[in-house]
């Protein structure tokens, strides 16, 4: 089974490099796993990625040692299996906001003893038919990582039962999202929300568990290109 570089890396102390892509591209995912990255996240909240399409990339993460991550559109166990199936191993679901909500995660992302996580696809168990069922669960769930965000008062004000719950050791903020919850629209910079955000953080460092940025560094492959092109056009007297 090709290793979650993101547990590996966060395992060691280290931060996880990779680039954050809005669109499913092959030569994306080659030219990172050459490049020797750690992982590619596929942003599947605010961009179109179909399964299909997915499946596709994890084959080629795969193939070229690098991890698939992805934030998926919502938090229904539906949505979460299938990306799973097709082959994603380090999945951040938006909007967490109590602990049940954050059972119900741990249950759709996690084969038993630790959820209840429908057994399986071929993707997952890499078209190998292993009959000690037992043992690829055991390996699926040590080799999958769950990430929710906390972009809500809510479930900044819930944090301290949300981190009680077994099966989470990262979380993710979204500072957009909750100045809006907070009746700060488009301030996410407002005292009231960095100061929320910083007791979330301070609770999460508390329980011992980490938060995405302090583990990951990524590229973002289309502000690059907007950049480049950006210079591209200022070179020429266009901008």
């Amino acid at each position: 089974m090709v290793s979650n570089m993101l547990i590996e890396r966060m395992r060691k102390g280290e931060k996880a490099l990779g680039a954050h892509v809005t669109f499913p591209a092959d030569e994306i995912v080659e030219v990172c796993g050459r490049l020797g990255l750690d992982f590619i996240f596929f942003e599947g909240q605010h961009a179109p990625m179909n399964p299909e399409s997915i499946a596709r990339m994890c084959r080629l993460a795969d193939g070229f040692g690098i991890t698939p991550a992805m934030r998926v559109p919502d938090d229904q166990p539906g949505t979460i299996l299938t990306y799973l199936d097709c082959g994603i191993k380090t999945i951040m679901v938006p909007m967490l906001e109590t602990k049940s909500q954050a059972e119900a995660l741990v249950r759709a992302c996690y084969f038993a003893p630790q959820g209840r996580r429908s057994y399986t696809s071929l993707r997952t168990i890499e078209y190998e038919f292993e009959p000690d069922c037992k043992a690829v669960m055991s390996r699926v769930n040590a080799n999958m990582m769950l990430i929710p965000q906390i972009e809500t008062i809510t479930g900044v004000d819930n944090l301290d039962e949300i981190l009680t719950v077994a099966g989470i050791e990262c979380f993710a903020h979204g500072p957009n999202d909750l100045a809006q919850s907070m009746g700060f629209g488009g301030e996410p910079d407002h005292p009231e929300c960095l100061a929320a955000m910083q007791r979330a953080e301070d609770k999460i460092k508390a329980a011992g568990k980490k938060i995405w940025t302090e583990i990951t560094e990524a590229i973002a492959v289309t502000r690059i290109i907007q950049a480049a092109g950006r210079d591209l056009l200022r070179e020429h007297g266009r901008a």
